[in-house]
């Protein structure tokens, strides 16, 4: 992990309750690549697609059938009833009185009961297909995600926050997952719905589908202006929705600081800022989205009364039936909603391109350099390392290592000092390939580092880093993190080793005691023993000691020490800027400044040049010797 990292968090993406459903936070940036990607990787289930496509085209038909049958009973009913009327009347003349058809009534009922089911059934099938397609598509962007990013290069996260690549694994691909959920089946069905219904009512009456039709682009229109204006809203309200989690958090992790220094009333101020910020961009988002529906509701009402005004007439003059008037209504009912959802939809699609891209942008990242085809191994490991004419740089234009020239013999302890932005940990990240060399070589034992692989070169090193990193689970599992298969034996062994055996065996459950998600169950001295133990179980040929002890006090700190000493005899040892002791007790001290070495040599023939270095033990250190 970079030691810069940004805690930032991804925030939820409420919707408006009511309208469409405005997730998005932007636009992507090319929508037709990103959906052709998107439908590439679903190439995969084309199978299942294609099925679900057949279900939603034979709900839809089925759907679309009802009304009809409907206004067929309708218009027997009425030709049963004015063939009654006529007998009564003696224009008919017949041996027996007319009656109404129960018969026919009664099977017209039976298939559309059968038609409904069956499409019922076709909607639970398709959503079951659509939800596994969707699930499974989320557990693949996850996993490709995982994988890569143990594959992309430490500069990749130097330059982006954990946070946002943690809202791509986790908010980005749900999106993606909710989109194709809800918008996929939803685009098909409103589709076929739309032209079955369009088709169905053009055969009923042309006249009565033009006076539907012609307020429909006014549907479309209202809905694109309010969805427009609402959805600058919406992206300031997730915008200070993100700010507000921000500062909660940022609350919560420092308590105890907030409270020690009074600033309470501060940040309540803050978060009653930005949450004042936050209503009014919420309220104004829901209002604007909210203002469509009843506009559209409104015009779906006029086409109902242009259709029963228009129908009226036409039925007076014998061109339509009473029936087919019935059943066109209800296609002007069920018309609307796919017109409407279509709307809908477009705004979903965006959201869901747009996650997609960023999705897509992580999976495409530039990795790690391959690793060379003729891979050498060590066999036999003596710990020399060798630094020759290295160049190196953040960025091509600010180089961080000029010319820099070592060469540490094996068993040696090397102290790297310097301020701050010298290239002490530079120097780690290039030894571990967390990064490679601009210019020049490291070696090991004459191999270029290069040429190894970068799994068997780590395998060398131990580190212990200023920054403990513990994760959740138990105490045993966190030592023996480094080493697959350590048994317990071993584990106590190296937190003996470490002096972190005795606080350990105090704490409930002992070595089987969890550590919560911030492990912060434990003090921060504790931590940082447990990352020595760590270190020490391994029994690595080079270790990496970057302020190890920093957080421990100073009875332990001698402990401590004669633990390392034991550790690092006949071992090669860099010691970035660790304490008074350490440092004094290097076989080599080297002094950094700017990404150049310019002194080293032992503690006391460095004292007596009075240099960069003795102004800086002066400085720094000659306070905590007197103390």
């Amino acid at each position: 992990m970079s030691k810069y990292e940004k805690n930032d968090k991804p925030v939820a993406l409420p919707g408006p309750r009511r309208g469409p459903m405005t997730m998005t936070l932007e636009k992507p940036k090319d929508f037709k690549k990103t959906i052709g990607k998107l439908f590439k990787y679903l190439h995969a289930y084309r199978y299942s697609l294609i099925l679900i496509i057949l279900l939603v085209m034979g709900s839809a038909m089925f759907a679309i059938l009802g009304p009809k049958i409907l206004g067929n009973m309708t218009n027997q009913i009425v030709s049963d009833l004015s063939a009654m009327k006529s007998y009564d009347q003696g224009t008919v003349v017949e041996a027996v009185r007319p009656s109404i058809n129960f018969s026919k009534l009664y099977q017209a009922g039976f298939w559309l009961l059968l038609l409904y089911i069956a499409s019922l059934l076709f909607d639970y099938g398709q959503a079951w297909l659509m939800a596994g397609i969707s699930q499974k598509s989320t557990y693949n962007f996850r996993k490709e995600i995982s994988q890569k990013i143990n594959r992309l290069p430490l500069k990749y996260f130097d330059k982006k926050s954990h946070g946002d690549v943690l809202s791509r694994i986790t908010n980005d691909v749900d999106m993606v997952s909710q989109g194709l959920s809800q918008s996929l089946t939803q685009v098909m069905n409103s589709l076929i719905s739309i032209i079955g219904y369009l088709a169905i009512m053009l055969w009923i009456n042309w006249l009565m589908t033009l006076a539907v039709l012609v307020l429909v682009p006014f549907s479309f229109l209202t809905i694109g202006f309010f969805m427009k204006k609402s959805q600058k809203h919406f992206k300031a309200q997730q915008t200070y929705l993100g700010n507000l989690n921000g500062h909660i958090e940022e609350m919560y992790s420092g308590h105890l600081v907030m409270k020690a220094f009074n600033g309470q009333e501060v940040s309540l101020q803050k978060f009653s800022e930005i949450n004042d910020k936050m209503y009014e961009s919420a309220w104004k988002s829901q209002f604007l989205s909210f203002m469509a529906w009843p506009l559209v509701n409104l015009m779906g009402n006029l086409s109902f009364v242009g259709v029963s005004v228009l129908g009226g007439y036409l039925a007076l003059q014998g061109r339509v039936r009473i029936g087919d008037i019935q059943a066109f209504i209800l296609y002007v009912r069920q018309f609307n909603q796919p017109v409407i959802q279509v709307a809908n939809i477009a705004n979903v699609l965006q959201s869901t391109a747009a996650a997609a891209e960023r999705v897509f942008e992580f999976l495409e990242e530039k990795e790690e350099k391959p690793e060379s085809e003729g891979t050498k191994s060590l066999e036999n490991i003596y710990g020399k390392v060798e630094f020759e004419k290295v160049v190196f740089g953040y960025s091509a234009k600010k180089p961080v290592i000029r010319d820099f020239n070592l060469e540490v013999m094996p068993g040696q302890r090397i102290a790297i000092v310097g301020p701050t932005g010298a290239g002490k940990t530079t120097l780690v990240n290039l030894l571990m390939r967390f990064y490679d060399v601009d210019c020049g070589a490291i070696k090991i034992d004459g191999v270029d580092i290069r040429d190894m692989k970068r799994a068997k070169l780590r395998r060398l090193f131990g580190m212990v880093l200023q920054d403990t990193w513990l994760f959740k689970g138990s105490i045993q599992e966190n030592i023996a993190y480094g080493k697959t298969g350590a048994s317990k034996a071993e584990v106590v062994a190296a937190a003996k080793a470490a002096h972190a055996d005795q606080f350990i065996r105090t704490l409930p459950g002992g070595y089987e005691m969890v550590l919560n998600e911030e492990a912060n169950n434990i003090s921060q001295g504790e931590k940082q023993l447990m990352t020595i133990a760590r270190a020490m179980l391994i029994d690595p040929t080079i270790l990496i000691l970057d302020e190890a002890t920093s957080s421990v006090d100073t009875r332990t700190e001698v402990l401590i020490q004669e633990a390392m000493d034991k550790l690092m005899a006949d071992r090669t040892s860099f010691i970035i800027a660790h304490r008074l002791s350490t440092i004094r007790n290097a076989d080599v001290i080297l002094v950094m400044n700017e990404g150049k070495l310019i002194e080293q040599g032992k503690h006391e023939e460095l004292m007596t040049r009075n240099g960069f270095y003795a102004d800086l033990y002066k400085s720094q250190f000659l306070a905590a010797e007197e103390v």
